[in-house]
């Protein structure tokens, strides 16, 4: 059912996983302590049903199929899986490295996501 939508539409689904997990993480501080899934299920549901431009142009059985929960469920597990495996660019590393030395920090980071979070806090922090 996923693969039938079109492609904007497939794309949008796609992005809105995305930034509503970083937003998440973010919130949460990338602690995986404080990671919860039904938390972050919660608010991707907030999200498609009150912002999204995209929910309402998917037919309402299609919305409630049980196959397509499961799908979506598999592009979830996907997309997060894919904002965790992408690396920090070089750039980012170089910065937080900068950064650390000069306020003698030693935050960890594992994806690009995770660095941007760093890196936004570090800069914050030089700032007081």
């Amino acid at each position: 059912m996923f693969k039938s939508l079109s492609p904007n539409l497939k794309s949008s689904i796609t992005r809105s996983i995305t930034q509503t997990f970083e937003q998440y993480m973010t919130e949460i501080e990338w602690n995986p302590d404080r990671y919860d899934m039904a938390d972050f299920m919660k608010r991707w549901s907030e999200y498609i049903t009150e912002k999204a431009l995209w929910y309402e142009k998917i037919p309402d059985d299609v919305k409630h199929a049980t196959q397509f929960h499961e799908e979506i469920a598999v592009r979830i597990n996907e997309v997060i899986q894919k904002v965790l495996s992408e690396p920090p660019s070089e750039e980012q590393i170089a910065t937080i490295q900068q950064l650390q030395e000069t306020l003698n920090t030693q935050y960890f980071y594992e994806c690009k996501a995770e660095a941007a979070f760093v890196e936004a806090e570090l800069k914050k922090r030089q700032n007081v």
